[in-house]
């Protein structure tokens, strides 16, 4: 069993594109795989996860890289406090560490924001990178995405 997490305010722009691919996956999601919608509030999932024992947890945030609006890649655990996720209540690399034993593996995948001004839309240029995801999800080749 699989695992897709996506984090994140859904009503912070481009912060919110976790949320969203959470929320398209659930209805393209190959057998195998199961979705949390887990917005700013990801340490709230972790009974689930537990009982779960997935193979594989694939987590999905905004995250300030430093690249382009839009671009994606794979946060190393060794790379996480290098950069910046914003809306959660617990560190994702704390959430990570506390899960360790649960889980066979955990990809992050972190999109460059545009804006995460509160009341704005997704900006178009992470929603293209959102699209582009849930296809590397649904074709299950998430290891292929570059890492930071």
């Amino acid at each position: 069993m699989n695992v897709l997490m996506g984090v994140g305010n859904d009503l912070r722009g481009d912060d919110a594109v976790g949320v969203y691919i959470a929320k398209k996956f659930m209805d393209i999601a190959p057998s195998g795989w199961h979705v949390i919608v887990a917005g700013e509030v990801p340490e709230d999932f972790t009974s689930e996860i537990k009982k779960i024992q997935p193979d594989l947890l694939v987590i999905v945030d905004a995250a300030i890289m430093g690249l382009e609006p839009g671009d994606y890649r794979i946060v190393p655990e060794n790379k996480i406090s290098n950069v910046a996720f914003s809306t959660h209540g617990m560190p994702l690399s704390f959430l990570i560490s506390y899960l360790r034993d649960y889980v066979g593996e955990v990809i992050l995948i972190g999109i460059e924001p545009e804006s995460m001004e509160f009341g704005v839309e997704i900006s178009q240029r992470v929603l293209h990178s959102a699209e582009r995801i849930l296809q590397i999800l649904q074709s299950g080749d998430v290891r292929s995405i570059p890492k930071l």
